[in-house]
């Protein structure tokens, strides 16, 4: 079952109640049409199992409902909580529960990759059967009976609203973690040997993941309490004034953090680059290539003398 957390909606965080009360008035929902749904309630409750129906067999009708029609787990819970979002349209009580009910449907819909122009016209058949009933509940006053349904369509107007920003939250929300795993692929801190860290850099570095970078490096000094981190600039092709001075504070501080940083990799271009933008390359601490930054990484942790040493050992 797919667990609604208000959290993580930006949209549903915002909406407090005079915001809902705000739409309400948008749709001109007054205190007639409160009056008027009590008075229909029945038209809705006594028919649930057939409004519902015309709602999922609209989309049983195209081929764009079958990642919702096909799964058996979403078409239940979508069949759940569409009942309960019938009998809450008639309850009166739109406030902060009544909206997360609403998310939550435009999440699963969103889930099952339901085109919305469909949904809409999925809700628009379940609204029809709807007049239909109220129509049979007043036969001899047509425009009673269009009074009572006006009132119900300023819910379903209102809900619409609602659902379309669950769907769309959960659909940027989704991208937005695609983003973030992204992220973390293109700048995979790898540790090589004890107490040295690699940070290959690969494609575009702006600003915003060039940030990223520096917070994912000093997470890695100090989850590895890592000493020396060879910062691989080798599938960079441009730097800009802002990546540049990224790059100096990510220097720093893991400087700071008892790590000492070697930029390997800087090519012809980007280095020419760094020096237009008046960056001190003597704050860096830089190798041709990224064997060479091994080497000296490992100078630096005191590998190749141990090495040297053992050698020497086994010649005696």
């Amino acid at each position: 079952m797919l667990e609604f957390n208000k959290n993580d909606f930006k949209v549903f965080g915002e909406m407090a109640e005079e915001d809902l009360d705000a739409r309400l008035r948008f749709v001109d929902f007054t205190p007639e049409d409160f009056t008027r749904l009590i008075e229909i309630k029945d038209e809705v409750l006594d028919h649930l199992d057939e409004h519902l129906a015309a709602f999922f067999e609209h989309l049983g009708r195209f081929e764009k409902a079958r990642g919702l029609i096909g799964s058996v787990s979403l078409l239940q819970e979508a069949t759940q909580l569409q009942r309960e979002h019938l009998i809450a349209m008639v309850g009166g009580d739109y406030g902060i529960h009544y909206v997360a009910q609403q998310f939550q449907l435009g999440q699963i819909y969103n889930r099952a990759q339901l085109d919305m122009g469909l949904y809409m016209g999925a809700f628009h058949a379940m609204l029809s059967g709807i007049a239909q009933r109220i129509s049979a509940r007043f036969p001899g006053d047509s425009s009673v009976a269009l009074a009572h349904y006006r009132s119900f369509k300023k819910v379903a107007f209102f809900d619409l609203a609602i659902v379309v920003d669950g769907i769309v939250a959960d659909r940027e929300q989704t991208i937005r973690r695609q983003q973030e795993a992204i992220r973390e692929l293109s700048t995979p801190t790898l540790q090589v040997r004890e107490r040295l860290l690699i940070l290959p850099i690969i494609g575009l570095l702006d600003s915003h993941r060039a940030k990223q970078l520096t917070d994912t490096l000093l997470q890695a000094i100090r989850a590895h309490r890592a000493k020396v981190v060879v910062v691989d600039m080798t599938g960079v092709s441009t730097v800009d004034s802002k990546v540049a001075n990224h790059l100096i504070q990510t220097v720093e501080a893991a400087r700071l953090m008892g790590a000492a940083a070697i930029i390997t990799g800087l090519s012809a271009d980007v280095a020419q680059s760094l020096v237009t933008l008046g960056v001190d390359l003597g704050r860096l601490n830089t190798m041709g290539d990224l064997q060479g930054g091994i080497e000296k990484a490992e100078q630096l942790l005191g590998y190749a003398e141990r090495s040297t040493e053992r050698t020497g050992h086994l010649a005696d």
